[in-house]
């Protein structure tokens, strides 16, 4: 009998079907990397999602974004990213934080309780926090390194944290878990040389919220960049839980 997920059921099987439909995965960060990462999650029967993020959709989100639209602005991506995944699947269950994932923050999560974790949060403390909390529960995790400032989306590849080269936060991150006893970390990442972002004088960015432990410069992004590395990390968690 046809159902939502057959297509997905012809290539894995009814029982692994099954045990995506009983997983629980959490993604930190909705945005552009974290949004699509939702979408191919949802699209392929995973049954529980938590998302956790704080930002509201802006208009610079737009460009980018899967959860951003005109229509959206201003309102809680993790409230349209549930929205739009009980769209897709009625019966997955989504739970929402709108919380800023930091090391203040940690705590109000039990990452035992999830069968994968995706970090896609920008801030270095917060990754750092995320992979360490992950590791200790013994829970799977990817990290997404940095999308920003990049425009080869076919130079993306899945890793080991210690064999990435070229990515400015992948470097950062690899002395730091290290010095935290952690060697391996998966992660997606771009062997692309990040561009430099022009500057206008004068220039206002409009929904950008002054949080501790943000960036304050700001990257340039394209459409085609984040998304890919967001499905590249759908894929590695559906083929990890199988």
């Amino acid at each position: 009998m046809d159902h939502q997920f057959s297509r997905m059921e012809l290539l894995i099987g009814p029982e692994k079907l099954k045990k995506l439909q009983q997983a629980r995965v959490a993604v930190f960060g909705v945005g552009g990397v974290g949004g699509y990462a939702v979408e191919a999650l949802a699209r392929s029967g995973i049954g529980a999602l938590d998302l956790i993020d704080h930002d509201k959709v802006s208009l610079t989100n737009l460009n980018r974004q899967i959860y951003a639209l005109h229509s959206t602005i201003g309102k809680y991506k993790v409230d349209v990213a549930k929205e739009r995944v009980l769209d897709i699947n009625p019966l997955a269950q989504v739970n929402i934080y709108h919380t800023f994932y930091l090391p203040e923050t940690a705590e109000q999560f039990d990452f035992a309780c999830y069968d994968y974790i995706v970090d896609a949060i920008d801030t270095v403390s917060g990754k750092l926090m995320l992979v360490q909390q992950a590791k200790k529960a013994a829970t799977p995790v990817i990290s997404s390194m940095g999308a920003g400032n990049k425009m080869d989306p076919s130079a993306f590849m899945v890793a080991d944290i210690s064999e990435t080269s070229v990515c400015p936060l992948a470097r950062v991150m690899r002395r730091e878990l290290k010095k935290r006893g952690i060697s391996s970390l998966k992660v997606v990442y771009s062997r692309e040389k990040p561009l430099t972002p022009q500057t206008y004088e004068n220039e206002t960015i409009v929904g950008t919220p002054q949080i501790k432990g943000t960036r304050r410069q700001l990257p340039g992004s394209a459409a085609f960049v984040p998304s890919v590395a967001g499905l590249l990390i759908a894929g590695e968690v559906i083929r990890d839980l199988l």
